[in-house]
């Protein structure tokens, strides 16, 4: 790490250690995102803070390859018990918990204990991919919608907060208390909330956040999740982000709204190309489109996942773009008249909370960034939902159904030369073993065990 860049969170950790020993803050969690979606924590009292800013906090590397049942692979580069790393706390992003008196928040980087950033570390990655589209003069607006699963849970069953109906005022009635105490949180945080509703399926619910810089809007969803978490435990109630919490149901997505500006020109909006993208702001999403069937391993990352990915379900089942299309897995937002030059965005709707969000980040750049050096070019918008097309419709309108298995959408990961050399070997491979060796270890269980199996993990 740039010895300015230590510098300064070590400063920055000595003003917050006074002023949050003052507020009654006594520890902060510090949070790494792995690659199997797990979030995970080490924890320091405020009064190391200082230390842990300058030197890290330690982590065995083979949590690069920790699966989603807590066992463990590996790849060409890790795995075993040999070696450490050093977790690097971004006390800038520090943030005290409004749901966990007495805590604190804050992301980490990966580095090795030479200094030096660790090819592995999912938000150095996002970062890095901000910086190569900020090279070409963009900045990216981005932002993840949040749904999720509430329930009391006992030894014996999960009890959903509601039964519907489904985005009622009564089901708000009833879930007011909670609804309340997590925007309050929420907007204590610093977090732009925008807004809160019941959701479509038993037991959940939707939170819209404002956009931010990539691994700034990577960083929030970790808060937000936290954050929900902590309001949870308070009602006496349990969160789950798992991509199915109930067989049968609508699932947990994890859409991701972007726009890109130049300046202050949103460029999806007044140029000449599909209602008002500009020819950039075209490529980019193309290049986005194009990878879907790999990108979604990356995005909807557990083999749940493709429990929720399903037609007719608002999932974004096949890849293919359109206006206010909720069943392509890219759906172009322009926003009401009046608002286009700053609402206009792009909505990718085929990935879910099981993900790790720094590498969705990363991923949709690196895909975008493709699209742009090669000028492409978007298809035939489809104005319909594309499960009800012929096979002749839709080979026409290049529309194509998206994996149907985690298995199958790693076999297209792999063939990602644009996803490979921007992750870099170490990390891709460290993915890829890690969606392996999830594959194999669900590959004989039912669609009831897989969703037991993941509902409260995430």
């Amino acid at each position: 790490m740039q010895a300015d860049v230590v510098s300064a969170r070590v400063e920055r950790a000595r003003e917050l250690t006074k002023s949050l020993t003052k507020q009654g803050i006594r520890a902060v969690a510090l949070t790494n995102v792995d690659n199997s979606g797990i979030t995970l924590v080490k924890t320091v009292p405020v009064s190391r803070l200082e230390r842990a800013a300058q030197f890290g906090i330690g982590l065995s590397p083979i949590f690069d390859v920790h699966l989603v049942n807590d066992d463990f692979t590996s790849s060409a580069d890790l795995g075993g018990p040999v070696g450490d790393l050093r977790l690097m706390p971004d006390t800038f992003m520090l943030r005290p918990l409004a749901a966990q008196p007495g805590w604190a928040w804050a992301p980490t980087d990966q580095y090795t204990q030479e200094g030096e950033v660790f090819p592995c570390c999912q938000r150095t990655f996002a970062g890095r991919m901000t910086e190569r589209l900020a090279e070409r003069g963009i900045a990216m607006r981005l932002a993840f919608e949040l749904e999720w699963f509430v329930a009391t849970v006992d030894a014996k069953d999960a009890t959903p907060i509601h039964r519907g109906p489904a985005y009622s005022a009564a089901v708000l009635s009833e879930i007011s208390d909670f609804a309340r105490d997590l925007i309050a949180a929420l907007e204590e945080e610093g977090v732009g909330v925008e807004q809160f509703h019941p959701e479509y399926a038993t037991g959940q619910v939707e939170i819209s956040v404002a956009p931010q810089d990539p691994v700034g809007a990577a960083d929030t969803n970790v808060l937000v999740r936290q954050t929900i978490r902590g309001v949870s435990a308070r009602h006496g109630y349990k969160s789950s982000f798992a991509p199915v919490a109930i067989l049968g149901e609508v699932g947990n997505g994890g859409h991701i709204h972007f726009s890109l500006w130049e300046d202050t020109r949103n460029l999806f909006a007044g140029g000449k190309g599909p209602h008002g993208m500009t020819d950039r702001a075209e490529a980019f999403v193309a290049g986005v489109l194009e990878e879907l069937p790999a990108l979604v391993a990356v995005g909807s990352s557990s083999v749940a996942s493709y429990l929720r990915l399903v037609p007719h379900h608002w999932a974004g089942a096949f890849a293919c773009w359109g206006r206010e299309n909720r069943e392509a897995a890219v759906r172009f937002v322009t926003g009401m008249v009046g608002t286009r030059d700053t609402a206009a965005n792009t909505e990718v709707k085929c990935f879910d909370e099981s993900s790790n969000p720094y590498l969705v980040a990363g991923a949709i750049i690196a895909a975008g960034l493709s699209g742009m050096e090669r000028n492409l070019r978007l298809p035939p918008e489809v104005t319909v939902d594309p499960g009800t097309l012929s096979s002749e419709e839709q080979e026409r309108l290049g529309v194509r159904r998206l994996p149907e298995s985690l298995e199958e959408a790693v076999n297209h990961l792999e063939k990602s030369d644009v996803l490979r050399e921007a992750m870099g070997d170490v990390l891709f491979n460290a993915f890829v073993a890690v969606r392996r060796g999830e594959v194999a270890a669900f590959a004989d269980k039912t669609p009831e065990e897989v969703v037991e199996a993941h509902r409260w993990r995430y």
